[in-house]
């Protein structure tokens, strides 16, 4: 198949923040094809509609010479019925045409306009030729997925409000009542408000986080890191946290881990945000272990590893885990962190992925790229 040719300029509609020309992808090219079938269907209708028209033009002036002798031949009625039953069926073919697209097309102009009024709710049935009915499933598909993003957008914003509520509610209580004198002002009443203050900064910067990783300007800070230090020094400040659960936190680092061009604040976030959601969801008892090994494939790349024995995700969240706004059923909290762990690993050029099965624990592995990649 030949290349296409596209204009020097994107057109005005094209997203300012996307590449052009566009990048040729498989499913590009199945649109473009299935367009230019629609294109050739409508060339078709209209080549009949001319046609059409020509013919039922020539019959109307024979008719009307036949009708008045103009032609010679003698008047007979009874030959007008045969070219008027060819032209009314000509007609009804050509409506019937014509409101096979247009029907559907109008309806699909109806349901965008609902779109753009803030209905995520709009559908439209799939009806009409092959591309107009997979236009239809498209809109459809999209309409959805604004719809439930719509939705998750509100529930995080629910969310936050709920966060932010509680540490300022418990910072507002605690120092009213140091200055009207009821408590008094020592460590035991001063740490919890410090306490909060670091949950709210924690909070902050997360939704920082995720808006600087959601425009494209989150920019990392790579030196040379020690990855197995970075990680057995961020296992060990949850010690004490998982030892007053009654959990058991362990962790196994390779001796064979190179130095890694990274951004280790960002590496520790990471990190952070998984041992915390493995803390938050295994019971007492439970186990927590986090491993970081070399992985000798091709590319060369270090897997990190976070494993717990907690309730376990079900099968219908999982797919959904890293995504944005995404919050399961039985989450507590933002549901931030993953979907920030995922974009920071991701700008690092690594990949993260999660195997859970319900009742037996939450495994999330990420790797990251060992090897310098060529300038």
């Amino acid at each position: 198949m030949s290349r296409r040719r596209f204009s020097r300029r994107p057109p005005r509609w094209w997203p300012k923040d996307e590449p052009w020309p566009p990048v040729d992808s498989e499913h590009m090219r199945a649109w473009r094809e299935m367009r230019t079938h629609f294109f050739w269907r409508v060339g078709g209708l209209l080549a009949f509609f001319f046609a059409f028209v020509a013919i039922l033009m020539a019959l109307s002036i024979w008719l009307a010479a036949s009708f008045l002798g103009v032609l010679g031949a003698p008047r007979a009625e009874g030959g007008i019925v045969a070219p008027l039953v060819i032209i009314l069926a000509g007609l009804f073919l050509l409506a019937r045409a014509l409101q096979r697209v247009a029907s559907p097309i109008g309806d699909l102009m109806q349901a965008a306009g609902r779109v753009e009024e803030g209905d995520y709710a709009a559908r439209v049935e799939e009806r009409g030729p092959r591309e107009v009915r997979a236009l239809a499933r498209a809109f459809n598909a999209m309409a959805a997925r604004l719809q439930a993003s719509d939705e998750q957008r509100r529930n995080l914003l629910a969310d936050v409000t709920h966060e932010l509520r509680t540490p300022l509610t418990v910072i507002q209580g605690n120092l009213e009542g140091l200055l009207d004198g009821v408590y008094p002002r020592d460590d035991a009443h001063l740490a919890p408000i410090l306490e909060e203050t670091r949950v709210l900064s924690r909070l902050i910067d997360d939704l920082r986080t995720m808006a600087l990783a959601a425009s494209g300007a989150l920019k990392l800070q790579k030196e040379p890191t020690d990855l197995a230090t970075l990680t057995s020094e961020t296992v060990a400040s949850f010690r004490a946290q998982a030892d007053a659960a009654g959990i058991e936190l362990s962790a196994e680092v390779g001796a064979d881990i190179p130095a890694l061009e990274l951004d280790a604040a960002r590496i520790r976030q990471v990190l952070e945000n998984l041992i915390a959601n493995a803390l938050r969801y295994t019971p007492r008892g439970g186990r927590i272990r986090v491993q970081c090994a070399m992985v000798n494939g091709q590319p060369k790349s270090v897997q990190v590893c976070v494993s717990d024995t907690g309730a376990g995700i079900p099968a219908d969240e999982l797919p959904h885990l890293f995504e944005r706004f995404h919050k399961s059923r039985d989450a507590r909290g933002t549901g931030l962190g993953l979907a920030i762990a995922k974009n920071l690993v991701t700008a690092h050029g690594g990949e993260i992925s999660a195997q859970s099965e319900p009742g037996k624990g939450t495994t999330i592995r990420f790797s990251l790229p060992a090897e310098r990649k060529a300038d």
